[in-house]
């Protein structure tokens, strides 16, 4: 009896997260695991893929994966990052791009399983700066990148107007007034992304959308279940 009453509290809670989980949205435009397993079956291009092992000098620096974040704790159980397999193609130009100007890749975060971006929504509503719920987010559809620009030579970061994640004003990729070299750093990487098929958003001077994205269903789904 004891068994059957802890198995049914079981039951319960998932079933009370599953709710939590999906108020904000129809669960048929969410894809779960069962779905996009088909659906890569008929397009393997479509997958998902560690970004990494595509583009193996691709530095990283998830920080949802560590407590220094908006948050203040991990969101992720492990650094990696993954994208669909279309825009980590796309990254791997960008890189080839900047090697030759001594310069490469630093990514914060890139796909996002929709239920994080649930939680991120309900610690900070304001939509210039977290995903809106009730839509998802293009990283929930794995075909945006939060990203920065670093030397080559030294690993180090290129000054730019803010650090990842800022909520400030000056974090919009059209903030005027900057100094100059701020200023130069934040359209170089603007125009290497856009001339591979990026588009940067209006509020986020790190954050670049994959312009095929409109083409990828949101996705519910824990690292621990991607197989690339």
């Amino acid at each position: 009896m004891k068994r059957l009453i802890q198995i049914l509290l079981l039951v319960f809670v998932s079933g009370s997260s599953f709710a939590q989980h999906y108020k904000y949205i129809d669960r048929s435009k969410v894809m779960g695991l069962k779905s996009y397993l088909k659906q890569i079956k008929l397009e393997p291009e479509s997958r998902l893929v560690e970004i990494k092992r595509y583009v193996p000098g691709i530095r990283l620096d998830i920080r949802y994966a560590t407590t220094n974040n908006f948050m203040h704790r991990k969101m992720y159980p492990e650094a990696k990052a993954y994208a669909r397999l279309p825009v980590v193609m796309a990254l791997k130009e960008v890189e080839a791009d900047l090697k030759k100007r001594g310069l490469g890749l630093k990514i914060f975060d890139a796909y996002r399983p929709y239920a994080v971006t649930v939680k991120f929504y309900e610690m900070a509503r304001d939509t210039n700066f977290v995903a809106d719920a009730h839509k998802g987010s293009k990283h929930n559809r794995g075909c945006a990148i939060d990203l920065t620009l670093i030397d080559l030579k030294t690993g180090r970061e290129l000054d730019m107007p803010t650090g990842f994640d800022s909520f400030s004003k000056k974090a919009s990729a059209d903030y005027p007034g900057l100094p100059s070299q701020q200023y130069a750093n934040r359209e170089l990487l603007k125009s290497v992304m856009q001339a591979h098929g990026f588009k940067v958003y209006r509020t986020e001077w790190w954050h670049y959308d994959f312009n095929g994205w409109m083409n990828y269903p949101l996705l519910d789904i824990p690292f621990s279940q991607i197989a690339d």
